[in-house]
């Protein structure tokens, strides 16, 4: 009896560890932060791997499109987005992690387009493709001066803008040029504004909906803690390219 009773306690013992949670992350492809390549499968989603590793979760990634993967965290179905911008509007459905980089939100045009952004007025009459519930800030998505058609991706923003039917689009340098990379775009056809729209911190988020979102929160805080602090954060921006 009294060596069953200590094989019983072992396995208790163990249990944390052998039956690790596994978390269900989403999100568009985004590179180089969200890639659909499994052995690079982006910074982002490689830092909320290891960071929630150090707090005793597994994360299993999915890619799907933003808009689904938005909706699917909202209603706690998915529990986190692994790189996500910070909007009034998210607040009342998201809550987010402490940012962990963050990117210059700049406008892209032809590379013979002589447009210069300083303010939103300069885009009065333009037609400006974004992105379906990408967040581009309150005071752009308000404006009313210029047309904002969206599409489901940047891939097909660019397409457009070569093919003359928007005037611009907006995304992050490193971002804009990697898709242009993947799709086969020559992106001496494209230039960027010298002056970006603005810069946005990147945060992992969980849906309010979720009961345990602020535990996924908390967790993922204090694992990007030690991650930086052990120098696998570093080294993930190593691979892909950042210093």
């Amino acid at each position: 009896m009294k060596k069953l009773f200590t094989v019983g306690l072992a396995i208790l013992l163990m249990a944390p560890s052998a039956m690790a949670r596994t978390l269900t992350v989403a999100q568009d492809p985004w590179p180089p932060f969200v890639t659909t390549d499994p052995d690079r499968p982006g910074i982002s989603v490689e830092l909320v791997k290891a960071a929630m590793a150090t707090q005793g979760y597994e994360v299993e990634f999915k890619n799907m499109p933003w808009a689904r993967a938005l909706d699917a965290v909202r209603k706690g179905s998915i529990d986190l987005l692994p790189a996500t911008w910070h909007t009034d509007a998210r607040t009342e459905f998201l809550r987010y992690s402490n940012p962990y980089m963050s990117n210059q939100l700049t406008f892209i045009k032809r590379a013979d387009d002589t447009f210069k952004f300083s303010s939103l007025n300069d885009l009065q009459g333009k037609v400006v493709g974004i992105v379906r519930d990408y967040g581009y800030g309150d005071a752009f998505l308000e404006a009313t001066h210029f047309d904002k058609p969206a599409a489901n991706n940047l891939a097909t923003n660019l397409k457009k803008l070569l093919a003359d039917r928007i005037d611009l689009t907006l995304e992050d340098k490193i971002v804009a040029q990697s898709v242009m990379q993947e799709e086969g775009l020559d992106s001496n056809q494209f230039a960027f504004t010298d002056r970006a729209l603005s810069t946005n911190p990147l945060h992992a988020t969980s849906g309010k909906a979720n009961p345990d979102s602020q535990l996924f929160i908390n967790a993922y805080n204090k694992g990007l803690d030690e991650i930086k602090a052990n120098g696998t954060f570093e080294k993930i921006l190593k691979k892909y390219g950042i210093n």
